[in-house]
């Protein structure tokens, strides 16, 4: 639809905020940009920097232990591109996380790798292939005058 131009932000519920702050923060290394609190006091969201203009926010207050499983209605996973799939995931042994599911190549021709968060929401790290089959599709919707 013409005037959306990204995507802003990928909202989730934790259990335990505090827990997952030392995830995003100090594992991800997303730095804290807010916190917005309500009426009471207690905080309702916190926003996290991915970039300049994409932000996770995270809500405590779950109400279940994990995020839905794979095949649950719903929000599947998150993902982050990254420029070096390689050494973004030194980075990520570095900080002690264990991936999800390991590097590959995936169907689309993207180099990709998985982690979960402490209450189970997945997020998958995308290195784009020049020849990936979403650049492909660009390409040619852009030669069909379909996109600018």
């Amino acid at each position: 639809m013409q005037g959306i131009t990204s995507v802003g932000h990928v909202a989730i519920k934790v259990t335990d905020l505090e827990r997952s702050l030392d995830y995003y923060i100090n594992k991800l290394g997303f730095p804290e940009m807010l916190r917005l609190h309500k009426d009471d006091g207690s905080v309702w969201l916190v926003y996290l920097r991915i970039t300049d203009t994409q932000y996770l926010e995270v809500f405590p207050g779950a109400e279940n232990d994990r995020a839905p499983g794979w095949n649950a209605n719903g929000m599947n996973h998150m993902c982050l591109t990254v420029d070096d799939i390689d050494a973004v995931l030194a980075l990520v042994a570095a900080a002690g996380l264990e991936l999800l599911l390991p590097l590959k190549t995936a169907i689309d021709g993207n180099r990709q790798a998985w982690l979960e968060d402490p209450d189970g929401n997945r997020i998958e790290l995308m290195e784009m292939a020049e020849d990936s089959l979403q650049l492909q599709a660009i390409r040619r919707l852009r030669a069909a005058g379909a996109i600018a």
